[in-house]
């Protein structure tokens, strides 16, 4: 069965558009894992966050709604006159700190009441205060509705707030960021991707079609779309794992925040034959005891699907190493010139010898 995101946010299914937001603030104020120490904090914020995601679209709702979370991830179609194509696939990004931060402007709403000067950095950049917990009083029950109740009244905030934050009495004109001061948008922090690679990709260089969904801004200034868009991701000749392609501001618009750069880092994927050692490729070649000692002829492939004939005369010993000039990867910055292709000899050994052959294997072999 899937996921019932509703009943994760609190809210009946008949809920508007301003009851999704107001469920969110309160449920993700309450779980979130810098604030909330149960030990499933983290998954319950990422929860939140997902439903949050979908229900908040109209598009991804109405599809959830028809057809619930199988049918909006696996691309069930809907017949309900969905915005849109009439198929809708939808995979959360994964990063409930990224959720959390466009909802508040991008800004951390707990600096309205612990301030700034306190801070330790989370590990996916969002900036977070929570070295003092002491400073909300850990013996008050907190109330259903409202994670934080006493900040109202202990920091002395005006009318209009409620949870102590602005938007849900009264509301004040400006963005967030005005609010609390700074006067200026921040930007989000960077969504990374992994992106897996073939060592064929990084033989010939390639594009890869990444699809992506993302909240824009519409004319107005205000209210928001939800658009797809196709980048295309050039990856050239020799590029080492853990390059990074940068995609500057092409991440969720709001009003209140400038849009986060979407990065690739790339990761190679595991090949049959080869390990890649920088620009150069190893091949593990597995050869007889009979070929080790007498000599033999080897055939070894490339990534260019040919096959290269080594000559081995002589004795091969477990771990020995040969270099073929040149049949490697490109060089990143000269891809007219290549690694080479690094040949590792393992030895098979038998598991017996007839008692007549051991003799004179015994005879012929020197003693050291």
């Amino acid at each position: 069965m899937g996921k019932d995101y509703y009943k994760t946010l609190g809210i009946p299914k008949g809920s508007n558009e301003e009851e999704i937001k107001k469920a969110y603030r309160r449920m993700a104020l309450r779980f979130h894992p810098d604030k909330n120490t149960d030990p499933n904090a983290e998954e319950k914020f990422k929860e939140i966050a997902e439903a949050y995601e979908v229900l908040s679209d109209p598009k991804k709702r109405v599809v959830y709604d028809q057809l619930g979370e199988e049918g909006l991830k696996t691309g069930g179609s809907s017949s309900s006159g969905a915005p849109g194509s009439s198929t809708y696939h939808y995979t959360f990004h994964g990063d409930p700190h990224a959720t959390f931060a466009s909802f508040f402007g991008g800004s951390n709403p707990f600096d309205m009441f612990f301030g700034s000067s306190r801070s330790h950095s989370r590990s996916n950049g969002f900036p977070f205060h929570n070295e003092h917990s002491n400073d909300v009083d850990q013996d008050t029950e907190m109330d259903e509705d409202d994670p934080f109740p006493h900040f109202g009244r202990q920091f002395g905030f005006a009318a209009g707030m409620n949870n102590g934050f602005p938007g849900e009495g009264r509301r004040r004109r400006g963005t967030p960021s005005e609010r609390l001061g700074t006067g200026k948008k921040q930007q989000d922090p960077p969504v990374v991707h992994e992106l897996k690679v073939s060592l064929e990709e990084i033989f010939h260089g390639c594009t890869k079609r990444m699809k992506i969904t993302r909240r824009r801004l519409n004319p107005d200034g205000r209210s928001m779309r939800t658009e797809d868009k196709i980048l295309n991701i050039v990856i050239k000749k020799g590029w080492k794992e853990g390059t990074k392609i940068t995609f500057p501001k092409e991440g969720d618009e709001t009003p209140e925040n400038i849009p986060a750069d979407i990065a690739f880092v790339l990761k190679d994927k595991g090949h049959a034959h080869f390990k890649r050692d920088g620009s150069n490729i190893i091949f593990n070649c597995k050869i007889s005891l009979k070929e080790a000692l007498c000599g033999c002829t080897v055939s070894i492939p490339t990534l260019e699907n040919r096959v290269i004939s080594l000559p081995c005369h002589d004795i091969i010993k477990p771990g020995t190493v040969k270099r073929i000039r040149g049949e490697g990867l490109p060089f990143p910055k000269n891809p007219s010139q290549r690694g080479d292709l690094i040949v590792e000899f393992s030895v098979r050994f038998p598991d017996r010898i007839p008692p007549q052959s051991r003799e004179i294997i015994r005879q012929h072999l020197p003693p050291s």
